[in-house]
């Protein structure tokens, strides 16, 4: 009797563990995490707003776009001007969270101001190149013929990145040049040449590029001597540094990379 009472009890146990193990695989799993469509995880929100030099429009706007399609509940605003211009309005209290510039020297203002939060990152590099109509009416095929009598040639202003590049070049070649305009963006010089108020112009090998057939590109060997370092940083006043440090990583991650790279600058 104590035998068959034992393996009553046996089953007893075996039933009662299996009985136990299977309401188990019955309960309801813990939720699983689900990546966005995007494949970003992550949970950042709001608005961050960028000022850009104007050297940038095409790439920044590209990455923005590309940056709220990775970031749902974000939006990138972008302002575009000379990187000096930029300057003058971030230093008299413009809101922005993010500063690119077309060169050390005006980021070096604001740093110097104590008006960025951190140090800057250099993200790109570009070069000089001269733009011309479709035609070349003044038959421009070097940096000396600029310099020629008669020549309606546009630069920018001094204090602007490229006019600053435009300076340099000159002095390290000799030639004196007498433009007829000085812009206060490169971008205002590229429409001067597409619209056919110039000869000719000096702005960057990737506004040339980027300008299609509405301009042909003459390079010349003197740009190497004035090669632009392009900064960007978080302006101290940010009110979404979280934000604006995300983007930042954008701008210099290989995607970001990339993007400019295809646009015709160079590595920093």
């Amino acid at each position: 009797m104590r035998t068959l009472h034992l393996k009553k009890s046996i089953v007893a146990m075996t039933v009662a563990v299996g009985l136990t193990s299977a309401l188990a695989a019955c309960g309801t799993p813990a939720p699983a995490t689900t990546p966005s469509s995007s494949g970003s995880t992550s949970q950042l929100s709001g608005t961050v707003t960028v000022f850009a030099a104007a050297s940038l429009k095409s790439t920044f706007t590209q990455l923005a776009k590309d940056f709220e399609a990775k970031n749902p509940g974000t939006k990138v605003t972008l302002s575009f001007a000379g990187s000096s211009d930029l300057v003058t309005q971030i230093s008299q209290g413009a809101p922005a969270d993010v500063f690119a510039s077309a060169d050390t020297k005006n980021m070096t203002k604001l740093a110097d101001a104590k008006l960025l939060d951190g140090t800057a990152t250099n993200f790109a590099t570009n070069v000089l190149e001269i733009a011309v109509p479709p035609s070349n009416p003044a038959s421009i095929s070097s940096f000396a013929d600029l310099a020629k009598s008669g020549v309606k040639l546009v630069t920018c202003a001094s204090q602007v990145p490229c006019g600053a590049a435009t300076d340099a070049v000159e002095k390290a070649s000799g030639i004196t040049l007498s433009p007829v305009s000085e812009e206060s963006s490169v971008t205002d010089v590229l429409g001067k040449v597409t619209s056919g108020e110039a000869d000719a112009g000096l702005v960057y090998v990737t506004d040339v590029k980027g300008a299609g057939d509405k301009v042909k590109g003459i390079p010349f060997p003197e740009s190497d001597k004035a090669v632009n370092t392009y900064p960007i940083a978080t302006v101290s006043s940010s009110q979404n540094k979280e934000l604006a440090a995300a983007f930042i990583a954008a701008v210099t991650s290989e995607e970001g990379k990339k993007v400019l790279g295809d646009a015709g600058f160079g590595a920093p």
